[in-house]
């Protein structure tokens, strides 16, 4: 057995180097190995690539901020042009009324700061007791520290020791849960942080009415309302964030991934005015908070070009159309028995197995049928770039059902 010098995120530590498929080349929703094998992106990567690959608006955009200012850190008293226009822009599309966007370089640094802005702001207010915070159960919130410790996946907080006190997790979905917590502890909650869609944890729609729950019980108890949308977010459900899909409006969003469709890393935090105007009450105030690479102009470039071609593409309306198309093509098979059931929403799905099925077996084998599908537990989870095209989808639905007959 070989390994390389790269120690792989989620992999096996001791996988064999050869095992690993090397990518070389992208274009819309597919991808080649170096082999010249290609596959269809049923994942946009890592539920990410929303524009598809390839796209020369955002990659001349990207060499073009590299030939005049490539980087500079935004620490004051510094700024530059691209931060400033991408901050003012997501600002005019988020749904709270203007908010102010703090920028990051992934999303477990975006959840990261959304936990710490939710204590501090309670802290600022004197409200100090105010710590705990609050996730659901199958909630995936990035691998930081703070990240892990509010997920709501077992297995994702194992083995690391002692992580960020006050968290608890509730069951997905279940509002009486919450509800019961909130009545025992609601003077010390700062914030409940919740995916609008689980992904992650096996995308998992909202139960009706349960988000709306949410916010219910935050305004009542004082809590603050986060939702993650890293994926979510940037069309993934058909508008710029799932908050407007459902029609709740958080305290604060998270977000990274189809902000630049993932071609150069970014992330970000949109705090609504109830954050910040507690934050910019105090003139001495200094916020001891921030990345090398907050604002990183060649970033923030992408960001602008990424969010222009979802614009001139119309490309949140396709959301609509893989929705129809892949939740008919799994809902067929589930009508023939091939998988026990579906859920999803928009653009993002999964495929329930039986649970005597190998998940990754599957997987390796629609990698065998030329398509990429990503196994959560006991599902097949597809997220596909917002390009895809209908043939695409329906060579995903048969791959599957290939992989398993």
């Amino acid at each position: 057995m070989t390994t390389s010098a790269f120690l792989h995120p989620f992999a096996k530590p001791a996988k064999d180097a050869g095992e690993f498929i090397t990518l070389v080349r992208g274009e819309g929703s597919t991808l080649w190995d170096r082999d010249g094998k290609a596959y269809i992106d049923g994942m946009a990567s890592l539920w990410y690539c929303n524009a598809g690959h390839g796209e020369r608006r955002i990659i001349e955009a990207v060499k073009k901020q590299l030939d005049s200012l490539a980087t500079y850190n935004t620490f004051d008293p510094w700024t530059n042009e691209p931060a400033e226009a991408l901050a003012a822009r997501i600002a005019d599309v988020a749904p709270m009324e203007h908010p102010r966007v703090f920028f990051t370089c992934s999303g477990s640094e975006s959840v990261d700061t959304a936990l710490k802005l939710a204590r501090l702001t309670h802290n600022r207010l004197g409200d100090g007791k105010r710590q705990l915070l609050v996730s659901r159960g199958g909630g995936y919130h990035g691998t930081a520290y703070g990240g892990t410790s509010v997920q709501g996946i077992p297995a994702n907080k194992e083995g690391w020791g002692e992580l960020v006190p006050g968290t608890l997790n509730v069951p997905q979905n279940d509002i009486e849960a919450a509800s019961r917590l909130f009545a025992e502890r609601g003077e010390e909650i700062a914030a409940v942080i919740a995916e609008p869609v689980q992904g992650a944890g096996g995308v998992f729609p909202p139960a009706p009415d349960y988000l709306e729950g949410l916010r219910r019980l935050c305004d009542q108890h004082g809590a603050l309302l986060i939702f993650d949308e890293v994926i979510c977010g940037w069309g993934r459900l058909g508008h710029w964030f799932g908050a407007q899909h459902y029609g709740v409006t958080p305290d604060l969003i998270t977000f990274a991934k189809g902000v630049t469709s993932g071609y150069v890393p970014l992330g970000g935090v949109i705090a609504s005015r109830k954050v910040c105007d507690v934050l910019e009450s105090d003139p001495e105030l200094l916020l001891r908070h921030g990345y090398t690479y907050s604002g990183h102009p060649t970033s923030c470039a992408a960001g602008l070009a990424t969010l222009a071609v979802y614009e001139e593409d119309n490309l949140f309306e396709r959301a609509a159309v893989i929705g129809k198309l892949l939740g008919d093509g799994l809902q067929s098979l589930a009508d023939d028995g091939v998988i026990a059931g579906v859920r999803g929403v928009a653009g993002v799905w999964a495929a329930e197995l039986d649970p005597t099925v190998d998940a990754y077996a599957v997987r390796d084998r629609m990698l065998a049928e030329g398509v990429i599908a990503r196994p959560l537990t006991n599902a097949m989870a597809f997220c596909p770039p917002l390009v895809i095209t209908e043939a695409e989808i329906g060579r995903m639905v048969d791959a599957l059902a290939t992989a398993l007959r």
